[in-house]
């Protein structure tokens, strides 16, 4: 008999409206793998609250009022605002911050009326403010990755991407500014997809960059995250002001389409010097798939791909240096005790709450934001920013979706990066471009590269084509059993 943890979002759905398996019996079952965990990926559980969302659950199964995904568990990135659990973004500036209120992304999935229903196990460990791509910059504990414990998992989102790998949990939320939902699934071997900017609301999620941030869901595979998807995206005018006002879709309705005549885009960007061989093995060996399942290959070009690196890292420290400014120890954030007037509280509780990585970014906004360097610095990165969103736009003339790798190698060894920050940018030069462009794109499970690592397959498509996107990554999962390997199992 297959072991809980072992069973999909979308057949644990199943189980539960079959009253096979009751939503406190799922609940209890995770908590105690999460209990056991020492991964890093929990940075808080409640077992009180998620049984009480569990009971819950149930009532609305046996009442015939449950949402579709009513009992399933899942848990929640740590950026998002909860009321029964704490917040902190990875900061010791947020330490035992309790929001009054749920981000929308938390009510819509959850067992509130009119959510999907699904029960939040805990809060899960991130970069600080999202800020990284190992994970190693949370200030509470490094998370490890479960197919080598001496490695990162990625981030930010990597405490996510983590759990769910190791079955701590079926599914859960990320979010991706650069990358931060894509690089983490690929280094973890899951599926993780960051929808078009402004389809999941922003309100109640911690912001790094206004203008990059999007939520979106990580799990096992295309199906699952489509099914969380559709409960998690739709117009949220009234409290975000980025959201589009676009209607919420099901986004597994296409799952099964056929790929004759798609038509993949593979630009010649993503696969130059830099990219390791068994990365580029794992992605051609994809794309070969694709093949075979009736799509053809189409050679492209993204010509200002090396250029999203200094763009990105223009345009979200800018913008995070004006976020992060309401954290001074008055209105928001950790306040020190050690201050003689207000210019000393200011800087010693910064000093104290924000970890070294936002404080370099912060800086570094303040500083392509200051006089004399506006116009040199960031309105010359939001003018190539136009012209990288114009690249995907023409590409997407002559193809449907587009693919590659999601990162140029495997998951780095703890530490092996820490004292090279710009090593970490690197990193995230696939990854970027869509998100400047607010694209969508996702990470689907492609095989294993170096040292046995997994390795995933970037998937982007044109604004508002996650349907299509998603259905391409299922196909892929229907030839394929990556997405069914876990950690200590065959590779």
């Amino acid at each position: 008999m297959t072991a809980l943890h072992d069973l999909s979002v979308a057949f644990l759905a199943a189980e539960l409206r079959a009253k096979k398996v009751s939503a406190t019996e799922l609940a209890q079952h995770f908590l105690a793998r999460s209990q056991a965990d020492t991964s890093g990926a929990f940075l808080s559980l409640n077992p009180e609250a998620t049984l009480a969302q569990a009971k819950e659950a149930d009532f609305q199964l046996a009442a015939g009022t449950a949402g579709p995904l009513a009992g399933v568990p899942m848990a929640h990135k740590d950026i998002f605002v909860t009321t029964d659990f704490p917040t902190t973004a990875g900061s010791k500036m947020l330490e035992g911050y309790r929001s009054p209120f749920d981000a929308t992304v938390v009510r819509k999935l959850g067992v509130q009326p009119g959510g999907a229903g699904m029960v939040n196990v805990g809060k899960l460990n991130c970069d600080e403010f999202a800020m990284g791509s190992s994970n190693e910059n949370s200030a509470y504990k490094s998370v490890t990755n479960p197919w080598d414990t001496s490695r990162v998992p990625g981030g930010s989102s990597g405490g996510s991407s983590a759990a769910v790998a190791a079955r701590l949990v079926p599914a859960a939320t990320g979010t991706d500014t650069g990358g931060s939902i894509r690089q983490p699934a690929s280094f973890c071997g899951i599926t993780g997809i960051k929808p078009t900017y402004g389809r999941a609301s922003r309100y109640g999620m911690i912001a790094y960059a206004s203008s990059l941030d999007q939520a979106g869901p990580m799990a096992r595979t295309a199906e699952d995250c489509a099914l969380m998807l559709s409960a998690m995206c739709g117009p949220d005018l009234d409290r975000d002001s980025t959201s589009l006002d676009v209607p919420a879709e099901n986004f597994a309705r296409d799952l099964n389409a056929p790929l004759d005549g798609l038509r993949i885009g593979v630009p010649k960007e993503f696969f130059g010097e830099g990219l390791a061989a068994g990365v580029r093995a794992a992605v051609d060996a994809s794309l070969k798939e694709y093949e075979k399942l009736g799509a053809k290959l189409i050679p492209i070009s993204l010509p200002r791909t090396e250029l999203s690196i200094p763009v990105y890292y223009i345009i979200a420290p800018a913008e995070a240096s004006s976020n992060l400014s309401r954290f001074d120890g008055v209105k928001f954030g950790h306040r020190t005790k050690d201050y003689t007037d207000l210019v000393s509280m200011y800087k010693r509780s910064r000093a104290e709450g924000f970890g070294e990585e936002v404080k370099r970014r912060i800086m570094t906004g303040a500083y392509v934001l200051s006089h004399g360097y506006y116009d040199a610095y960031y309105l010359q990165a939001q003018k190539i920013r136009r012209m990288i969103s114009d690249d995907f736009q023409q590409a997407f003339q002559v193809c449907d979706v587009i693919a590659g790798p999601v990162a140029p190698t495997v998951a780095w060894k703890l530490g092996e990066k820490a004292d090279d920050p710009v090593a970490n940018y690197l990193a995230d030069i696939f990854t970027l471009p869509a998100s400047l462009a607010g694209l969508p794109g996702m990470s689907v499970p492609a095989g294993f590269g170096e040292e046995g690592m997994p390795v995933g397959l970037q998937l982007i498509g044109n604004y508002f084509k996650e349907a299509q996107l998603l259905n391409a990554a299922h196909r892929l999962q229907q030839a394929t059993d990556f997405h069914l390997r876990q950690p200590g199992g065959t590779k």
